[in-house]
């Protein structure tokens, strides 16, 4: 996983590469302690107080345990800004690494790099609070509770954009499998949206012996199971992307295996590029449950969460960041054609309120086996000056003198 930058003659990376050694210590730091959404007290405060040294206005407690940093140019006169935004939460996971910075709190691990771009947007505020070669505002939004928790909402619901309006945002993402050093952006959908649901099948229980005195509701899940996983092949057109998986399934007792229950509930989890298939998917699980239900004499009920909408970077935002990063990393080392992920993010909420673009850093590890939520993983501190530069540099080339 080492990589040494090719372009350091680029002005940015050049003078960022010398503070590699504090973001490294920085981001070991956060490693050691990890925390989860909404407890990411101590990573706020020592957020805070690397900003504070650097002469930078920071606002806490901003969705509950964010931080916002504040970043004026050498002139404002544009009347513009940019918001650069890196998640700083940890997931619920035992770590099984052994070296020296491993997790120090049994079951929470940083296993999705977001010590490392915590330590990327401080090291691209070292960059710009020290230069400050740009005519507008910057704003470093360091979000809590990315992992599923709503921090993104959390943060707009606290009037983020609001208090503090970026006329653009950015945010990246460390990429094990995507070769290390790249940068992989786009126009369009580059995450799924993210939904949950559980159904309720009920019946009427009943003696395992006499199941014709009974409403199986049991063997009505099992058939709607089946069911749902026609679902995309048959309702979604070829050229979209969809994804049903169905997770959970949990009914009965097996200390009582001669009860028919009265309920079986099954969970699973709905990705989508789309609105549209997005709802097109939500519809026919409730048709599609209910009527296999009813075949079976029982009724379905569908309880559906929508958490996060697609990630779409916009056009111009995505073009641009595409730009940027070639100037840093060469044109052969941008990926504009990436393959769309079904993971989700919550950065997603932010741009459906401000265009912007979601970028994805290569840094190597998937053939090791170290992807990301595997309690295995380990952030690459090699492109710890990329990640930096990268952000600086954006809001560097959106905000010209």
């Amino acid at each position: 996983m080492a990589y040494e930058p090719t372009t350091s003659e680029h002005p940015v990376l050049r003078d960022v590469l010398p503070s590699h050694g504090h973001l490294t210590q920085l981001r070991r730091d956060f490693h050691a302690w990890p925390e989860l959404g909404f407890e990411e007290v101590r990573t706020a405060q020592r957020v805070a107080t690397e900003l504070r040294l650097l002469g930078v206005q920071v606002h806490e407690g901003v969705g509950r345990t964010g931080v916002v940093g504040v970043i004026e140019g050498q002139s404002t006169a544009s009347g513009r800004s940019v918001g650069l935004r890196a998640d700083m939460d940890a997931l619920a996971l035992c770590e099984l690494n052994t070296f020296g910075h491993a997790s120090q709190r049994p079951g929470v691990m940083h296993a999705c790099g977001h010590d490392g771009h915590t330590a990327m947007l401080l090291g691209a505020a070292r960059y710009l609070a020290h230069h400050r070669r740009f005519n507008g505002t910057v704003f470093l939004i360091f979000q809590p509770a990315e992992e599923g928790r709503g921090g993104a909402q959390a943060m707009l619901a606290d009037g983020l954009f609001e208090r503090f309006p970026a006329d653009e945002i950015y945010a990246l993402h460390n990429s094990p499998v995507l070769p290390v050093g790249t940068v992989a952006v786009a126009p369009g959908a580059c995450l799924s949206s993210a939904d949950m649901f559980t159904l309720r099948i009920t019946g009427r229980g009943g003696h395992g012996a006499h199941p014709h005195l009974a409403a199986d509701p049991v063997l009505a899940a099992a058939h709607v199971v089946s069911a749902l996983h026609h679902i995309v092949p048959r309702n979604v057109p070829p050229m979209e992307n969809a994804v049903l998986s169905l997770c959970a399934i949990q009914g009965g007792d097996m200390l009582a295996r001669n009860v028919i229950p009265d309920t079986v509930e099954i969970g699973g989890t709905v990705r989508t590029f789309s609105e549209p298939v997005r709802s097109l998917i939500e519809r026919r699980i409730a048709e599609v449950a209910q009527a296999t239900a009813q075949a079976h004499g029982s009724r379905a009920e569908l309880d559906y969460s929508r958490l996060f909408p697609p990630t779409v970077s916009t056009e111009r935002e995505a073009r641009f960041a595409a730009t940027v990063a070639a100037g840093l990393v060469g044109a052969a080392q941008v990926i504009t054609q990436p393959m769309p992920s079904t993971a989700s993010e919550d950065f997603a909420c932010m741009l459906e309120q401000r265009p912007g673009a979601y970028l994805r850093v290569g840094q190597g590890g998937a053939e090791q086996g170290r992807t990301l939520h595997n309690p295995h993983y380990e952030f690459n501190d090699a492109i710890l000056p990329l990640g930096a530069s990268l952000l600086a540099s954006l809001a560097l080339e959106a905000l010209p003198l």
